[in-house]
């Protein structure tokens, strides 16, 4: 049976608890799950210390955070089996953690200022298992405050929008995308692009895929474009690249929601990362 390898949890802006997601995962008839959780170690000690849990094999994984800034936009890797004991890896995680923290305290507390309905501790309870204050957290504490109506709705993008820029918004600084793939190398990973439409980076994909800085891309996902999934299938029949799918399911934390098994990765494909992952660590 295939995997889902994109799935997200209270380790970071997810809004189910790591150890409900195996369980989804076999009730759809799934044999392996990656819980990827952005920037952080934890997803992937917990798949270390729990290798197969409700029948589900575990895969290590995060989701490593960079950014492109000759196109000006984030990319997503997927990093499966890294080694958790990597300085590097953990360099990475420990400054967009404070990154991360630095940005959304400040918005809270000029939400402070705007709601006082609104404390910083009440979203702060939302950030308990993953050590970092997301704006989903915050979102949340304004929903349950009766200020928001949905989490990635009306009041989001008037607080946190791009265009035109929310009220409250402010971004961390990424680190440069070719950085993050060194890091990711550095540890051992298996280092899949994750979707490719959601940013516009198929232009960024084609140049790291001619210099072979990625192992496989993420083709199979709710918001790939079908032009983009064809494109990106020749380019890893012709590079001999793992072709992954996972749903990269957040629960409710979603402007359009997905359940685990949405999208997923075959057999074959997962048994490529765990060869290659084997490779690297030898």
């Amino acid at each position: 049976m295939p995997g889902d390898l994109h799935n997200h949890t209270t380790y970071s802006d997810g809004s189910v608890p790591v150890a409900r997601l195996p369980l989804m995962a076999a009730r759809v008839g799934l044999d392996a799950m990656a819980i990827s959780d952005h920037d952080t170690l934890r997803s992937v000690q917990y798949a270390y210390d729990h290798p197969v849990q409700d029948g589900v094999k575990l895969i290590p994984a995060t989701e490593l955070t960079g950014y492109d800034y000759e196109r000006q936009h984030r990319v997503h890797l997927l990093a499966y089996w890294p080694d958790p004991e990597s300085e590097a890896l953990r360099r990475h995680c420990d400054i967009m953690r404070q990154r991360r923290n630095e940005c959304c305290l400040q918005s809270a507390r000029e939400l402070e200022a705007i709601f006082p309905q609104f404390r910083t501790e009440q979203a702060l309870e939302y950030a308990r298992d993953s050590g970092v204050l997301y704006k989903s957290g915050i979102m949340q504490a304004l929903r349950e405050l009766g200020l928001a109506d949905s989490i990635y709705g009306e009041r989001y993008h008037e607080l946190f929008g791009w265009n035109p820029r929310g009220r409250v918004l402010h971004s961390p600084e990424y680190i440069p995308v070719r950085e993050v793939l060194a890091t990711a190398r550095a540890a051992g990973a298996v280092v899949v692009f994750a979707h490719p439409t959601v940013y516009k980076s198929m232009p960024l994909l084609r140049e790291l895929v001619r210099e072979g800085m990625v192992d496989g891309i993420e083709i199979d996902h709710p918001s790939n474009s079908p032009e983009d999934k064809a494109e990106c299938a020749a380019l890893c029949g012709q590079y001999h690249l793992i072709h992954t799918g996972g749903t990269d399911f957040h629960g409710a934390n979603h402007k359009k929601v997905y359940p685990v098994g949405t999208c997923t990765t075959p057999d074959d494909q997962i048994a490529r990362i765990e060869e290659l992952a084997r490779k690297r660590r030898r």
